[in-house]
């Protein structure tokens, strides 16, 4: 249990053997390295950076050429094709950022822990509290196993992602920090995009038997449908859940999956068996939404464009890659998408996205803007937003932080009656 490693597809316990148990440094790389070739038409194993002892973390990227193999479960091509053109490796994609292979492990299981069980890395940082804020400063020392994936992160077009942690039984989402604007008047955070990630929360927990138990743990948490938004449970200041929503453009939500930090290893079977079907769904929701490619006149791709739906704008604005490609994750329904180029008035196209998606792609939507010849040099920033406070003197509600009457009702009651 002291290593770091970072992996893509947490569809490899069908297409490897599980020993389950849990994993040391050397035992993972073997581990990975075999997965990587025995199963090379559709893998890649490769090193992001140093953990604080100087460990790999490793990354197993699958989803190379999904019309290559076939494993037994139907939906598995259209999840590692999660991309579809010959840009990139299988992304937009999951992302699991985990130690070792511990599949259920303690909470902050994205650490690369000491020799002793803990929740900090050996230099006594826990890195789900090491990542910029965007509500207040994080004057903490950046450590080499966050810097890497940050990095990572900056590399690649990442839609979707998820961390798995220990200690509980409920999916949580976005804001774990907040301030005014983003709701915390009301005891809760809210992004523009909290439809969603509501949505996302409940597609995970509504295939777990026990996280949509009532107070499954026993705990003072109450999330009747196995969800709940981070700040209400418990502010967070650092994390990588925020920081991969504002900065990364990467939907992330966390998932506990286990009362007890520590399970033992004979329990792990029946962990996997719990969570399998929610880890195949929730992978499947990177199809959600609307994707595509934003063009000039000449039919050129324009990258690090802006491109927002209208009424639900982030605070760190999405931009497309440097392929000119756009992904949104968005629930069905009509949307004003808002296309914004340096100097010029943003162009405006509406989308409707149906009920359900089309053999697992999402509504693809290319836009050709009505220039030509005037975009030779498009102002790259990197990173997008400067990584400081940006919600700090954000003043007003966004809809989704608005109170309902309900909600009003209920805090009044409360005041007089307590």
């Amino acid at each position: 249990m002291d290593c770091a490693s970072l992996w893509l597809g947490l569809l490899l316990p069908v297409v490897a053997a599980l020993d389950f148990r849990y994993h040391h440094q050397q035992e993972m790389e073997a581990f990975l390295k075999k997965v990587a070739q025995d199963y090379s038409s559709i893998t890649h194993l490769h090193s992001i950076g140093k953990s604080v002892e100087g460990r790999n973390l490793w990354v197993l990227i699958v989803g190379h050429s999904p019309k290559e193999h076939r494993i037994g479960i139907p939906e598995f091509k259209y999840v590692a094709n999660m991309h579809g053109d010959e840009h990139s490796v299988g992304i937009p994609a999951f992302a699991h950022f985990a130690e070792g292979m511990d599949l259920f492990g303690p909470r902050d299981l994205h650490q690369s822990l000491s020799t002793k069980p803990s929740q900090e890395n050996s230099n006594s940082y826990d890195l789900n509290r090491n990542f910029p804020d965007a509500f207040e400063f994080n004057n903490v020392s950046r450590q080499p196993e966050t810097v890497a994936v940050m990095k990572w992160l900056n590399t690649e077009t990442f839609v979707l992602s998820a961390n798995l942690h220990g200690g509980a039984l409920v999916a949580s989402y976005p804001f774990d920090n907040g301030v005014p604007a983003t709701g915390t008047l009301y005891s809760r955070s809210l992004t523009p995009d909290d439809d969603v990630f509501q949505y996302l929360a409940h597609t995970y927990a509504s295939k777990n038997p026990d996280m949509k138990k009532r107070k499954p743990c026993k705990t003072k948490i109450d999330s009747p449908s196995g969800i709940v938004n981070g700040y209400f449970w418990y502010p967070l200041k650092g994390g990588m859940q925020d920081y991969n929503y504002i900065w990364a453009q990467c939907f992330e939500i966390t998932l506990e999956l286990s009362c007890c930090k520590y399970p033992r290893e004979e329990k792990l079977p029946g962990f996997w068996n719990d969570n399998k079907d929610s880890l195949l769904e929730y992978m499947k929701q990177v199809h959600i939404g609307v994707k595509g490619q934003v063009f000039d006149q000449n039919e050129t791709p324009l990258p690090n464009v802006i491109v927002e739906v209208q009424d639900r704008k982030h605070i760190c604005p999405y931009r497309t890659n440097k392929f000119g490609e756009y992904y949104l994750l968005l629930l069905p329904g009509s949307y004003v998408i808002e296309v914004t180029v340096p100097g010029h008035n943003p162009h405006l196209t509406k989308v409707t996205i149906p009920p359900k998606s089309q053999n697992f792609s999402a509504l693809k939507k290319d836009i050709l803007l009505p220039f030509r010849g005037q975009l030779d040099h498009i102002p790259e920033s990197n990173p997008l937003c400067p990584m400081i406070p940006l919600y700090r003197d954000l003043q007003g509600h966004s809809v989704a932080t608005k109170p309902s009457l309900f909600l009003f009702l209920v805090t009044l009651f409360h005041i007089l009656f307590k």
